[in-house]
């Protein structure tokens, strides 16, 4: 629809087994009998959006520098920011009456799902399943009617994603679709449908999409807490005062941290394998990073938990294997510097991704030390997901890498 979207606002959709017949007439749709059939012509949003990469350099530092902006839209959609309450999600999808969730994705969107598991289940409690949609789909998971499935896709059209969501649909169980495009078949096909509000993204290496998902995702779990009786006026107040602060944090660090980053991606580009760590919402985040960096610059990467590191991936540290740790000062902070001190022993060159207090806290000589600021732990995965982002975007720049284009890799996946 944005390729065309120059040249008409109106759009009409098939349905699978359609078939359109274009002359300069018009157009004819016969269904897959061949029988004549109408099918609704609607006002494309699309049109609302120019694509262009403006002053920047590549389409993807551009969604990397709108995350800010696009964020505070997401989050308009979700909470009140003058009471500071989150406001009622879609009802078709009561979570004060859930068993469980189900949640499935592909690639970042599977990620950003799995730092969703971290949420739903810490603050409201609430045993999330969660898989990769092309394994999810083939699992026979056991679902019962009274969990709910959520759908996290950007374009809506990945096809083991909308597989996955039909199996649960046969299964009973109200469906969600956590999009960027509510004209998609996953919008359409879902009782609930979730926007991330993101605008359009070209890049193929997801960026702002992955964080509107991030703060949606929050959202919802602030909210299913609320309906599930979870949480106390105070609380509630407390964590959407953290989400509304959460743009302007955003903006504060991609201002302050791009000279560090392009610096240190110049010795970054150099190694061939890197290993990226971290614990509880860092873990995913970890694997995020990883996956950034080899999509777009192609080099070797892999992201582990950091408690894994004995179980195998510290055979592989020498002076020739950067290990960059994600390590807010949280909870978990301790053991993963103890995982830090295990690197540092064999000789490995830490990259540390940290706080202020965390960068107080550790006293370990690294290759680099990069400090955000201190922010809530359910806000830490947005505001962590940034100097990932730049590191995986400036070490591809630096090896002449097409960066909106990598070889190889599509921005939509519609086949399995």
């Amino acid at each position: 629809a944005i390729a065309l979207s120059p040249f008409t606002n109106e759009i009409t959709y098939l349905v699978d087994g359609d078939c359109a017949i274009v002359t300069r007439q018009g157009a004819e749709i016969i269904d897959f009998s061949g029988k004549p059939v109408k099918r609704e012509r609607q006002i494309s949003q699309a049109t609302a959006y120019v694509v262009d990469k403006g002053n920047h350099r590549h389409f993807m530092e551009k969604e990397i520098y709108e995350q800010p902006e696009v964020i505070s839209h997401a989050l308009s959609h979700y909470v009140d920011f003058a009471s500071k309450t989150v406001k009622q999600a879609d009802t078709a999808i009561d979570f004060a009456k859930l068993s469980g969730l189900a949640i499935s994705a592909c690639g970042t969107a599977y990620l950003s799902g799995l730092i969703g598991k971290y949420w739903f289940e810490r603050y409201a409690r609430l045993p999330v399943e969660i898989d990769v949609a092309s394994e999810f789909r083939y699992r026979e998971i056991p679902l019962v009617p009274t969990q709910a499935a959520l759908f996290i896709s950007q374009s809506g059209e990945t096809a083991d994603t909308l597989a996955a969501l039909r199996y649960c649909q046969q299964e009973g169980l109200k469906i969600g679709a956590v999009v960027n495009t509510r004209e998609s078949t996953m919008a359409r096909e879902s009782d609930a449908i979730f926007p991330i509000l993101a605008g359009p993204e070209i890049g193929v290496a997801s960026t702002k999409a992955f964080t509107c998902q991030l703060a949606v995702l929050a959202s919802l779990a602030v909210a299913a807490r609320k309906a599930r009786g979870t949480v106390t006026a105070q609380q509630e107040t407390d964590l959407v005062r953290h989400l509304t602060e959460m743009p302007r944090i955003m903006s504060k660090v991609l201002n302050s941290i791009q000279p560090q980053i392009e610096a240190l991606s110049r010795d970054l580009s150099r190694f061939k394998d890197v290993l990226y760590l971290g614990r509880g919402t860092s873990f995913p985040l970890a694997l995020e990073g990883a996956l950034k960096l080899k999509e777009i610059s192609y080099i070797h990467a892999e992201g582990y938990a950091a408690g894994e590191l004995k179980h195998g991936p510290i055979a592989l540290i020498d002076e020739n294997m950067p290990v960059i740790v994600i390590a807010p000062h949280d909870r978990f902070f301790e053991k993963t510097v103890s995982n830090m001190q295990e690197v540092a022993a064999r000789g490995g060159r830490i990259i540390f991704i940290t706080d202020e207090k965390g960068a107080a806290a550790s006293k370990l000589d690294t290759m680099a030390t990069i400090t955000l600021p201190n922010v809530d732990e359910l806000i830490a995965p947005m505001v962590f997901s940034l100097p990932i982002q730049l590191l995986a975007y400036h070490t591809a720049v630096f090896m002449g890498a097409d960066v909106d284009q990598p070889r190889n890799l599509a921005k939509s996946v519609t086949v399995e």
